[in-house]
């Protein structure tokens, strides 16, 4: 989808009485959803999962895109706190058990959200891996809440060059080699030719959850 049909679809819904919210974890390649969509309605929430795991730089990068844009920002984390994410030997569940640390802090924080909204805007490609290859521009949700891809037929160039045409910023773990960034302990820096070949590396793992469990299949 070209900006301007990403724009008549959201002012559509937002036409028919639908309740949006989008969902970024604030990467490079989240800046362009994120931009369009300031230019539509800067008061539709973008819903940030904070996992107490996230890169410091991560951090200050939301907040600087955030006043940038004039997004409105809402942060969600887990219930169950740090202390208790751990398997019976003691180690946290990100060293033993990835699948529970994921769901813990990224797929059920979100679930609640799910309920309160009608539309999910997120900013997955097809091009990222081969679970979100199979999935469409609009997509029947958990809890009845509708997703929306609207940059599922992008790829890296057409990012990039969106970037530099509106002279967005990038991350700053960019310049380190980090093509793809979610949490500090499950991210590596890798001489990739997938950007997500550095999220769980080593592990028969490329997903958190939402893009599986929370897609009604």
């Amino acid at each position: 989808m070209n900006v301007e049909q990403i724009t008549e679809r959201i002012r559509g819904y937002q036409k028919d009485g639908k309740r949006l919210f989008a969902s970024s974890s604030f990467q490079t390649h989240s800046i362009p959803l994120l931009h369009i969509i300031s230019q539509i309605d800067r008061s539709i929430p973008v819903i940030f999962i904070n996992t107490g795991y996230l890169f410091p730089a991560t951090l200050i990068f939301r907040d600087q895109v955030a006043k940038s844009l004039g997004l409105t920002i809402i942060n969600v984390s887990s219930v169950v706190s740090r202390n208790l994410q751990r398997d019976g030997t003691g180690n946290l569940f990100f060293t033993s058990d990835p699948d529970r640390c994921c769901y813990l802090n990224k797929t059920q924080p979100m679930e609640p959200v799910l309920t309160e909204y009608d539309i999910w805007i997120n900013g997955i490609r097809a091009d990222q891996n081969a679970n979100r290859n199979k999935m469409s521009v609009e997509q029947d949700g958990a809890f009845n809440c509708k997703r929306f891809h609207p940059l599922l037929d992008w790829d890296n160039r057409m990012v990039y060059r969106y970037i530099n045409q509106h002279k967005l910023p990038r991350h700053p773990l960019d310049d380190q080699g980090y093509l793809s960034i979610g949490c500090e302990p499950c991210t590596r820096k890798l001489d990739m030719t997938n950007d997500r070949d550095g999220r769980w590396f080593g592990l028969n793992k490329t997903e958190c959850g939402l893009h599986t469990d929370l897609v009604n299949k």
